[in-house]
């Protein structure tokens, strides 16, 4: 008996019925967020020491820390995370 727990395939874009393309383009989105997130918070940054470090406006970093996905390209969070010191890899697997 599953009580209708259905496991994850990891993706959570793709469990949400996004198409493969979609899922995996979400979910690095998502995922360089919250490595910009805990950098900001790592490094103990206010929301504007962090814009001054990552080279954006305040408001910015305020939808970078609300989550606001849809606000931010692929491209601009690998710079984002980059400013941030992350390495940014891209790994097909």
């Amino acid at each position: 008996m599953n009580d209708g727990i259905i496991e994850s395939s990891g993706n959570v874009f793709a469990d949400l019925g996004f198409s493969p393309e979609e899922s995996a383009l979400l979910m690095m989105r998502a995922t360089l967020m919250a490595q910009v997130r805990e950098a900001i918070t790592a490094h103990g940054w206010t929301q504007v020491e962090a814009a001054q470090h990552l080279g954006i406006g305040q408001s910015r970093v305020s939808d970078l820390v609300r989550g606001k996905r849809d606000k931010f390209s692929l491209d601009m969070l690998v710079t984002l995370a980059t400013r941030a010191g992350r390495k940014v890899e891209l790994a097909c697997v």
